[in-house]
Order: structure tokens, then sequence, then C-alpha cells
């Protein structure tokens, strides 16, 4: 089967030296909006959801999310790794996907290929350019998983490196995923986030809210990132996600999700894909920013 890839535009960060350094610089945020009520426990392997798949779709549709243990083997999770690297270390002509820390705007020149992997954020449009990590993105399993949900072959939207470096990875806060794309707004989508290091609560992992996904479109605003305000996170319906290396969460468009910066000395390195029907369209900005964006209502943050 193929799987057709929708280019995005990338975020057009300022310009440094092998990529882009992100737009947002870290800022201080309350630690309380990241505190668990209960910490999910992932789904003992991708067999499980082979036995009990309608069960775990029913999961996913009410919850918004489903979490499995093991999905990917140790050496699928040292392909993707060694995929990164490669990238990382400038060894692919043509790619312009990597994105790095705001804070680390005045060493970069300075740094050799292993330093400078703890200070990039995020990659981006990278499966054309490594044929490991292209394996990932279109793995049987999965793909197969993303097509009974989305209900609809699947596209891949959005190819990501999700990292969060130690003691430097900044927040990524609350939001809707939705409201980043202009897709339509009834569009069935599901992010797929898969760990390649140990997620944990002290280095990053995903904070979820379980059913939110049910509960519409919430406006953004542009503050620490484009982001819902701190006041509208039901922090009493907070949950934390965490995911040993191999593990993988699938998560609709409209559920509010976050992740706090990573104080650890841990590294918290993930790929994040995000799959539409084949045959989505595409609305205008002014579209979905009618409905996630806060000009012309009666909001504040």
């Amino acid at each position: 089967m193929v799987v057709t890839t929708v280019s995005m535009a990338p975020d057009a960060p300022d310009e440094v030296a092998g990529g882009r350094l992100d737009t947002f610089e870290p800022g201080d945020y309350d630690p309380g909006l990241y505190i668990a009520n209960q910490v999910i426990v992932p789904i003992p392997g991708h067999d499980a959801w082979d036995a009990e798949s309608e069960a775990h779709l029913e999961a996913y549709e009410t919850e918004g999310f489903v979490s499995i243990a093991d999905f990917f083997t140790p050496a699928e999770v040292e392909d993707a790794l060694a995929g990164m690297v490669t990238l990382i270390d400038g060894q692919v002509p043509g790619f312009r996907g990597l994105q790095f820390e705001a804070g680390a705007r005045h060493i970069l020149s300075t740094l050799n290929p292993e330093s400078k992997q703890d200070y990039v954020r995020k990659l981006t449009g990278f499966t054309q350019y490594d044929a490991r990590l292209h394996a990932i993105a279109t793995h049987p399993k999965l793909l197969a998983m993303a097509r009974r949900m989305i209900r609809a072959e699947p596209a891949i939207f959005e190819d990501k490196a999700l990292i969060k470096p130690p003691r430097l990875g900044r927040e990524k806060p609350w939001h809707q995923d939705h409201a980043y794309w202009n897709l339509p707004l009834d569009a069935r989508i599901v992010t797929v986030w898969i760990a390649l290091d140990a997620a944990t609560e002290a280095n990053g992992c995903m904070y979820l809210i379980p059913g939110s996904h049910r509960e519409g479109a919430v406006v953004h605003f542009k503050r620490r990132d484009w982001q819902i305000c701190d006041t509208d996170v039901e922090r009493a319906r907070v949950v934390a996600a965490p995911l040993d290396p191999g593990g993988i969460l699938f998560f609709n468009s409209y559920l509010l999700h976050g992740t706090p910066a990573n104080a650890s000395p841990m590294r918290r390195r993930a790929l994040q894909f995000v799959y539409v029907p084949a045959e989505a369209s595409r609305i205008t900005p002014a579209e979905r920013l009618a409905v996630f964006g806060s000009e012309g209502k009666d909001v504040t943050c």
C-alpha cells in the first residue's frame, strides 16, 4: 500500500547555521498545570490490540486516546534514533527541517554532533530523507490502526521528531492539535506519538484530559505558544501518560494535551505523525481562526 505524504509549510523561526531557532522563548508557567490525578498504564503490547481491538477502539472514541506499550521493538527504536542523529549531524543533503531551542542561539557554532542533539527542539518533514524513519511512519500495524480510527485511507499530514533536551526542553502548553491545521473542522484526524526514550513525568511525558475531544473547539491565544488559556485547563481531570521506549500513544485532534518542560538530566525524544483521510480537503486560515482564534470574541486570557 502506498501512503500519501501531504507536505506542510514548516514553521518559520530565525535562521541559524544548520537549521532554525524556535520562535517561542522558554517561559515561566505554573507547574500545577501538570499535576496528574491519574497515571495511565499502557496496554501491554500491540498484540493486545489485535485480541481486543473493538474494546480499544471504543476506548479511543470515549477517552480520546489509547496508550500501548512495546509497539515498536528495541531495534526499531534504535534505527529511528540513528536516523534522527544522521539528520541532526547534517549528513543528508537538502534536509532543512531542524529547529533548535531558542536558548541555543549563541552556542550552536561551538557544538560537536553529539552535543548538538541536546539543543534540538524538533525535526520536521524528514520521512522523505531517511528510510529508517519512513519505515516507522508506514509501519503496517500503525497504518492499520490509523485507518480504523479515521475510517479512511490514511495520508501522512505531518511528520515530526519532538525533543525535550535535558534541562533545556521547554514546555508545550495545553492545546488542541486541530487548532494548528487548516483542515475541515469535522475531519477525523489521529495523532500518533512514539517514545524513543523513556517519557516520564520528570522529563516531559504527555499530559491529557480524557474525554475533552468530545467537548468541541477551545479558543487559543498566542502566549507561551499557540495555546488555550491556563485558566481553561480543568486540573482535576488531568492525567499523565508516561511511556517506555517503543510505546505509542494515539490521540484525537481535539483532545486537550500538553507537556511540561524537561528540568531533568534525561533526554526525551519522540516521533509524532499525524494521519488524515487521503481525500481530506483544506480550509483557509481565516476559517480556522474563526473557530479557534480569539479575535472578534468576548474572551480574554
